[in-house]
């Protein structure tokens, strides 16, 4: 299923079952997995492998150049997993430095203009609204939501089931299981609707709500209010995983 009018190098390789539309270019080192749909006018090129049932939708760009200046050559990679839908005129890029990778995991869906910077890392179920944009180094952890609009800084956090609203300036690193927003984001509330939808028990939500009261609403200092939710907390995996993420955070979290 590969239209007459793509150009694909003779050297790629391309996965059973998959369908390639018109005007598509695919590169000499790209690896596409079984049954991949790339819809029309979809370019994948550099050191890039997609795995299987990826869905890729017309004008993305995948796979080509950092837009970094420090590039200074050599082999770099883009790695995508399973299952991820591309919308319009998504933009992914590789990796700065030689032997390096953006990474992609599986079950993501971003939508129409999102882009994706160099060694960006980006989790399993991650949905990304249209125009959200991550610069080079940001990590998203699973099931983290970027509102349409928003931007994040190089080198922020975004933890798992977090999500951002819309047209926010992400410059620090955003806690797991919150919800941020603003200009500067911040970090508002838990993600109440996504705890809910991800079925977590009414007891991990009522102890993620007291966490988040003692980080960001009693007016104590990082270690602090670290050590107060591990002595008064329940030694839940989320709260566990949540102070773990706030210990590591390098550019400090939105307070």
């Amino acid at each position: 299923m590969i239209h007459p009018s793509a150009v694909i190098h003779p050297r790629a390789e391309i996965g059973a079952g998959c369908t390639i539309g018109p005007f598509c270019v695919i590169g000499e080192h790209v690896v596409l997995g079984h049954d991949c749909r790339l819809h029309s006018h979809v370019v994948i090129d550099g050191h890039t492998r997609l795995g299987e049932g990826n869905e890729i939708y017309p004008f993305a760009s995948i796979g080509l150049k950092t837009q970094d200046l420090k590039w200074k050559g050599g082999t770099t990679l883009t790695v995508i997993g399973d299952r991820n839908t591309f919308r319009e005129y998504v933009t992914i890029h590789s990796a700065t430095g030689d032997g390096e990778a953006t990474t992609v995991g599986s079950h993501n869906n971003l939508l129409a203009y999102c882009h994706v910077a160099h060694n960006v890392t980006l989790g399993n179920h991650v949905i990304m609204s249209n125009v959200g944009t991550l610069a080079g180094h940001v990590t998203v952890e699973d099931q983290a939501i970027i509102g349409g609009l928003a931007a994040v800084h190089q080198f922020c956090r975004i933890g798992r089931l977090a999500i951002i609203g819309g047209c926010s300036k992400v410059v620090q690193d955003v806690p797991p299981f919150m919800l941020a927003d603003g200009n500067p984001a911040k970090a508002r509330t838990v993600n109440k609707v996504g705890l809910e939808r991800a079925g977590f028990p009414e007891e991990t939500q009522e102890a993620l709500r007291q966490a988040y009261k003692i980080l960001f609403r009693d007016k104590l200092t990082n270690p602090n209010a670290l050590a107060r939710i591990e002595a008064e907390l329940p030694p839940l995996p989320e709260i566990q995983h949540l102070v773990r993420f706030v210990r590591a955070s390098e550019r400090g979290i939105g307070r």
